[in-house]
């Protein structure tokens, strides 16, 4: 998993998404991301269709503090997280909007702007090749 620290006094922004990335700042990532405080990771969860607690589990030494919502951008469309995943988010500490892709990135966009404790996972949108 790469990552990229975000430099002092930069908002990791999602400027652009689309089929298969995301462009964040200037710079044009290819496939799912986490975005936290103080990095961006590339993030392959298994099944995005099928998320558990272990592919979130980067997010769980930031609980407590410099993270208490999560925003899960789940693809094209939005759907219910199983309830273990949720309770185990929860039991970190975690709010959790569960939405789609698109919806998630302005909400993200808006909680970094208003300097929320906040991480985003998204998901790409499917891509067209």
């Amino acid at each position: 998993m790469e990552l990229r620290p975000v430099p002092t006094g930069e908002r990791p922004f999602v400027r652009a998404y689309g089929p298969g990335g995301f462009t964040i700042g200037a710079t044009r990532f290819a496939g799912s991301l986490l975005l936290l405080p103080d990095r961006i990771e590339r993030w392959c969860p298994v099944d995005p269709e099928a998320l558990v607690a272990e592919d979130l589990k980067a997010l769980q030494p930031l609980t407590g503090g410099a993270v208490s919502l999560l925003v899960l951008g789940l693809g094209a469309t939005a759907r219910p997280l199983p309830p273990a995943l949720l309770a185990e988010l929860r039991s970190w500490g975690l709010a959790v909007e569960a939405v789609a892709t698109p919806a998630a990135c302005r909400t993200w966009n808006l909680l970094l702007a208003e300097g929320r404790p906040a991480a985003a996972a998204l998901v790409a949108l499917p891509s067209t090749d």
